[in-house]
């Protein structure tokens, strides 16, 4: 039977992986609801916008009046909730964008997913699915080479970031445990790929090496990820929300750690083989790492034990760091027109309808 999800963020990186996913590779149906901040981008999801399978909501997750209505009309089978503010330099100048829409619109969403389900018939009560999306960054960082988080790491959130998607945890667990709202939680580790937003380090690092531009790596650029493939992340997060168990917390991670520098590093070198034309005055990509000042509370390593999904829902990832990098810079080479337009904020002008 075909399911009908409601997913948060949808036009956001992630989110619009999902959409994708969901539309291109099942017979499922998306509501795709998105406030459009500054990283929501409708153009990342051209390619589905037309499929009847698919209806966008323009909706904040903290306006409880309008996620009512939505409830009411899609009356879906399921919740994917991955809308969020993300970025931890972004959290740090600014905290307060994070609580609001990261543990208000959380517990919002949550309030009105609860009373859609009460209502439901005792059938789809138990077929309902709240499935929240988080991050690795809540369990703060790791101190060994050999140590990994698993589902059971204790919380230790270094950054407003962290701080206020540990909290959305521990709401959507909470939710269960008092009204049997039947949530699954996940964590994901660093996520890369296409579509995504041109301030994260990959591709910012791809596009300033492209224009000549400086390669700011933080401290001494040891700092280590776990890297996950974002089409990949997608299919993991499908098949959790379809077939994991209610209760369950399920840790996605890419078997790819990393050093910063050496993800630098590796881009510099794809860029020398598939675009050997430099900038004028350049001797080569890897002159332009720059090393700048440390952000504060700046995690040292992240890992991800992804063991348990693999045991037990079967999933690993399809991608290699090397086959995964090479895809990314490949499709930014091939994508001007969409990072253009989020440089140069045209598609945030169209967006917001000013000129």
């Amino acid at each position: 039977m075909n399911k009908k999800f409601l997913v948060t963020g949808g036009a956001g990186f992630i989110g619009s992986a999902v959409v994708r996913h969901i539309i291109n590779d099942t017979q499922d149906s998306v509501i795709n609801l998105d406030k459009l901040t500054y990283a929501g981008n409708l153009e990342s999801l051209e390619s589905v916008e037309n499929n009847p399978r698919y209806v966008f909501e323009k909706v904040d997750v903290c306006d409880a009046k309008a996620l009512t209505r939505v409830f009411e009309q899609h009356q879906p089978d399921a919740v994917m909730h991955l809308a969020a503010e993300s970025h931890v330099d972004r959290s740090i100048d600014g905290p307060a964008a994070f609580i609001e829409t990261n543990i208000v619109g959380t517990y919002t969403l949550l309030e009105a997913a609860r009373a859609y389900w009460n209502d439901l018939s005792d059938e789809k009560k138990l077929s309902f699915r709240f499935h929240h999306i988080s991050t690795d960054e809540v369990y703060g960082d790791l101190e060994g080479t050999d140590d990994l988080f698993t589902e059971t790491t204790p919380y230790s959130p270094s950054s407003p970031y962290s701080a206020s998607k540990a909290s959305s945890d521990h709401l959507v667990r909470a939710w269960l445990r008092t009204y049997g709202l039947p949530t699954i939680v996940t964590n994901c580790s660093n996520n890369y790929g296409p579509f995504h937003f041109p301030e994260k380090l990959i591709p910012l690092m791809i596009l300033n090496a492209l224009e000549g531009k400086k390669l700011p790596v933080y401290g001494n650029g040891m700092q280590i990820r776990d890297w996950l493939f974002v089409e990949d992340h997608a299919r993991a997060l499908y098949k959790i929300v379809t077939e994991g168990v209610v209760g369950e917390t399920y840790n996605i991670g890419g078997h790819n750690e990393k050093a910063n520098i050496e993800v630098v590093r590796t881009i510099c070198g794809l860029l020398e083989e598939l675009v050997p034309n430099k900038p004028a005055g350049l001797a080569k990509y890897e002159d332009l790492i720059t090393y700048v000042t440390d952000r504060p509370g700046h995690d040292v390593r992240y890992a991800i034990d992804a063991t348990k999904i693999g045991i037990e829902l079967g999933w690993k990832p399809q991608e290699t760091f090397e086959s995964g990098i090479r895809k990314t810079v490949e499709w930014y080479l091939n994508n001007k027109k969409w990072w253009s337009r989020v440089l140069d904020g045209s598609y945030n002008r169209e967006r917001l309808g000013t000129q």
